[in-house]
């Protein structure tokens, strides 16, 4: 496969980001790659289309690689971006994805921002890896970048891309190639469809949930909530954060551990009802309140069927985004009712196994490390009170305080010192960049 990576970083050579997609090309050696530095050649780029035409009517599968600069993308690529739109390639038989390295501030609307203009040339579209900074310094964010790749090329296989919602319509979804999935685990394997049929409408999302049911290799169950007895909604009593334990009586704290979150992946199903999901199923997930604190189910991936006109719910969308990302879940899919429902619930059916069977879980974005450093400051402030969290936080070493790491505040107190001093910075002579990339340096030199 021919590979594009556009490096949008003005520091060209000398971008962090551009230190993981060598690190991907490293393990994945039998692609074609070829790397423009349109951030930092820009002008160039302008001046000579040729340079970047080319390559890129030979492209399969075009990757944006950049720093995220101000929410968005360094005004670089944004120019690139413009270039691309004026071009006139077609674009409609190619794949596009993303890295972008930063401290996670609203990498989100950077991601949305490549990804729906990307849409609007007809590109199909693949989620991209938003990465921390320092992640390929660790083995865990190595591998991230391994698995992340690898699904990129598991999507392109079997001819996917995500639902993006743009003015000029939506990219459509091929039919999954189911016999291709294999789930390669040892033990069995046991998905859950929680839903709510209070406002469907004739059938409709009892179908969907049946035929999701129906495409499974493995034990499925549909839960209706509808048939379960609850006493009442949430009461925000505390009750469970502090013993562990729900307030009412009515059996469904025993239930939700035992039928529901021990499964190894969870699909929510629910028909659209005044802009959310409608009341029943906010009495059910108002329920898990605790798990919205404890999130037990971290790891294992959720997916939703949705019925409805979604592309008209940006905010519904974005909440069952951020939903899975502070949980700690991959989010498989959501599939509705109105675009290709059959093509997209096949292609759900087919991502639920493969993150399964592949233990797949991309690093968490703003919405993730945002949310659950709010939660992990409430927590630890209310320890006292909420016991069974702040036992779970220990636990899990959320209590990652910024204040522990010592030796790395000393190293910038004394590059901040070095900034600082006329001679010295005139000595070194802009090779602080030079230092900045030394540990990335290391880690490409190891063997694969």
């Amino acid at each position: 496969m021919n590979i594009l990576i556009l490096n949008g970083s003005p520091s060209g050579k000398n971008s962090i980001t551009l230190c993981t997609v060598r690190f991907i090309k490293k393990h994945f050696p039998n692609h074609a790659y070829k790397v423009l530095h349109v951030g930092q050649q820009i002008r160039k780029m302008e001046n000579d289309p040729e340079v970047w035409k080319k390559p890129m009517e030979k492209a399969d599968l075009i990757l944006f690689c950049y720093p995220v600069y101000t929410f968005l993308v360094p005004s670089q690529l944004h120019r690139f971006v413009e270039l691309m739109k004026e071009s006139g390639i077609d674009f409609s038989d190619k794949y596009a994805t993303q890295i972008s390295t930063s401290k996670h501030f609203y990498d989100i609307t950077a991601h949305r921002f490549i990804e729906e203009n990307c849409a609007d040339m007809g590109l199909k579209v693949i989620k991209g890896l938003s990465a921390d900074m320092e992640d390929l310094l660790d083995e865990s964010g190595q591998k991230d970048a391994i698995a992340f790749f690898k699904y990129v090329l598991w999507n392109v296989k079997r001819g996917y891309s995500e639902n993006i919602s743009v003015s000029k319509g939506k990219v459509s979804l091929k039919n999954a190639d189911l016999s291709a999935v294999k789930i390669d685990a040892p033990a069995p394997k046991r998905i859950v469809i929680v839903a709510d049929y209070t406002h469907s409408v004739k059938n409709r999302l009892q179908s969907m949930c049946e035929r999701l049911k129906s495409l499974m290799p493995c034990k499925t169950e549909i839960i209706n909530i509808q048939e379960f007895p609850f006493t009442g909604g949430c009461l925000g009593c505390f009750h469970c954060a502090s013993s562990g334990k729900c307030i009412y009586k009515d059996g469904f704290d025993s239930y939700l551990r035992e039928h529901i979150q021990s499964a190894d992946a969870i699909v929510y199903a629910y028909t659209i009802k005044d802009h959310s999901m409608g009341y029943r199923f906010k009495v059910f997930d108002d329920r898990q309140f605790c798990n919205g604190h404890r999130t037990v189910t971290m790891g294992r991936p959720v997916a939703y069927l949705v019925d409805g006109n979604l592309d008209a719910e940006e905010n519904l969308k974005i909440l069952m985004e951020a939903r899975a990302q502070v949980g700690g879940n991959t989010l498989a899919g959501i599939a509705g009712n109105l675009n290709d429902p059959n093509g997209e619930i096949d292609k759900l059916a087919a991502t639920l196994c493969y993150t399964i069977a592949e233990g797949y879980l991309p690093p968490k974005n703003f919405w993730g490390v945002g949310g659950m450093k709010i939660f992990r400051d409430l927590i630890w402030q209310m320890q006292g009170m909420m016991r069974e969290d702040h036992k779970f936080y220990k636990e899990h070493g959320f209590y990652d305080f910024p204040q522990k790491e010592r030796g790395k505040m000393m190293a910038l107190y004394l590059v901040g010192a070095v900034m600082k001093n006329p001679k010295l910075q005139k000595k070194l002579n802009g090779k602080m960049t030079d230092g900045m990339l030394m540990p990335y340096k290391k880690v490409l030199k190891k063997r694969g």
